[in-house]
């Protein structure tokens, strides 16, 4: 049975987040808050935990993962990003965008796009998920919390608890949330790709 922490969504608890980041670094399986709903989060260095995340979506491994960081700094070490790709990005982070990068080196060939050799990152908008990165190392693996069966990413963390506290390490209840995925950038090549318009705005990258 997970553990269930009660977070306040504008001051987390540092303790709480020591707690969480834990959890994480020694393998557990996450479930937290983003500004686009809630998702589920392992460290990139576990691939069991990966798996775990696979087997509760019902994804396989060439699902397009994203890494969720902390700032541009941590994001330059996974993803390859031009002066014109971190201008954008310092204007539009944190906030509920998804851009696709090539990847770097240094990101495990388990997590990047098989065939394009990519990697999606984001810094998302939302103090708790924000406060969690700040007590990791490294960025969080990621993908959405969408059930099977389902389109719309997962909002309230009792009905998450209901369904899936059994099968995850810790749910980080930060309140109910919007329910709009994120919006898709593809930055990988010279052009600016709108891959999927979500809670974003557009306006800055049309």
């Amino acid at each position: 049975m997970s553990q269930f922490f009660y977070v306040h969504p504008e001051n987390p608890q540092k303790r709480l987040m020591k707690q969480a980041a834990e959890i994480i670094e020694q393998g557990g399986v996450v479930i937290y808050p983003t500004d686009s709903g809630y998702a589920l989060g392992c460290s990139i260095d576990n691939k069991r935990a990966l798996e775990r995340i696979c087997h509760i979506r019902k994804i396989d491994k060439k699902h397009n993962f994203t890494l969720v960081c902390k700032d541009l700094a941590e994001i330059a070490i996974y993803a390859r990003v031009d002066n014109a790709a971190y201008r954008m990005l310092k204007s539009n982070t944190p906030g509920p965008y998804t851009f696709i990068f090539k990847s770097t080196k240094d990101l495990p060939k388990r997590l990047m796009n098989p065939s394009k050799r990519t990697i999606g990152i984001r810094i998302p908008d939302n103090a708790i998920a924000l406060a969690l990165l700040e007590e990791l190392s490294t960025p969080l693996m990621t993908t959405s919390l969408i059930l099977p069966g389902k389109t719309s990413t997962e909002f309230d963390p009792e009905d998450i608890r209901d369904h899936l506290e059994q099968q995850v390490d810790l749910i980080i209840n930060g309140g109910y949330l919007g329910e709009s995925p994120t919006t898709v950038i593809d930055l990988s090549d010279d052009d600016v790709t709108i891959v999927r318009e979500g809670a974003g705005d557009l306006t800055p990258f049309i």
